[in-house]
């Protein structure tokens, strides 16, 4: 199985909180599962991270730094990742249930190559059909 981080998950593990460097432990490095962290996700914590640098945010990126330069799958998004967007954004948007851009993307990432979704937004992913979803916070 491999899991992609989100956003939120990454935050989480960066500033120590809830159950997210125990699953990262027991899911990633004791069992060998694979981790992807898509652009998209990347671009989001960067830009937390140096939005208002001080020393305690720099030294964050520098730890999601090695991070992302340590899992196996960069993430790039392929054409059909982003028709799968499309088509998410389309079923969403009938339903009156709209989410952001960001996380459409993640999700299309998601679905397209069979991944799991390691997030603590349960109640938008949850809106998206044929999503995997886990969250490591609790």
């Amino acid at each position: 199985m491999t899991y992609v981080l989100d956003t939120n998950t990454i935050s989480f593990f960066i500033r120590g909180e809830g159950n997210v460097d125990i699953h990262f432990k027991k899911e990633i490095i004791e069992s060998g599962n694979p981790y992807a962290i898509p652009y998209i996700v990347a671009y989001e914590i960067k830009r937390w991270l140096l939005d208002k640098p001080t020393k305690t945010l720099l030294s964050f990126a520098i730890q999601f730094d090695i991070l992302f330069e340590n899992i196996i799958d960069k993430a790039e998004m392929p054409g059909v990742v982003w028709e799968k967007a499309v088509e998410i954004y389309i079923l969403l948007k009938q339903k009156g249930q709209l989410i952001g851009d960001a996380d459409i993307l993640i999700a299309a990432f998601c679905i397209v190559n069979g991944y799991t979704l390691v997030t603590d937004n349960i109640n938008d992913f949850n809106r998206i059909a044929g999503l995997n979803i886990v969250n490591w916070k609790n």
